[in-house]
């Protein structure tokens, strides 16, 4: 069981480098070795509000998949004693999923902002 934990970790640990080095890529403009310090100053934040949004990104996701695992568990299981609550039970996970959603929002505003 733990090691699904660390794989998970690890994982995210990746996909977190990954998206932050995807999003603030530096530009073809700049020149490497003439780097200031108000562009320098410009280059961190912009990759801290990459990060900031990686990290919003990722922890939704993993809250959304938590949420839903927990509650499409009991739903399924509330839908075999009584199927009229099925529809009742769908409509919980998918508020689960809108948090995924409202991560990904939250992460294009965060981008924009910059």
């Amino acid at each position: 069981m733990r090691r699904q934990y660390w794989v998970s970790a690890v994982s995210v640990a990746v996909m977190v480098l990954l998206s932050t080095v995807a999003v603030a890529a530096p530009s073809e403009q700049a020149a490497p070795a003439a780097v200031g310090g108000d562009e320098m100053a410009k280059a961190v934040h912009s990759v801290g509000m990459a990060l900031a949004a990686a990290l919003v990104v990722c922890v939704s996701i993993i809250g959304a998949g938590l949420a839903v695992g927990r509650i499409g568990a009991a739903a399924i299981g509330a839908a075999a004693e009584k199927p009229e609550l099925f529809f009742k039970s769908v409509l919980y996970v998918g508020l689960a999923e809108g948090l995924a959603i409202l991560g990904l929002a939250m992460a294009f505003v965060l981008k924009y902002l910059s």
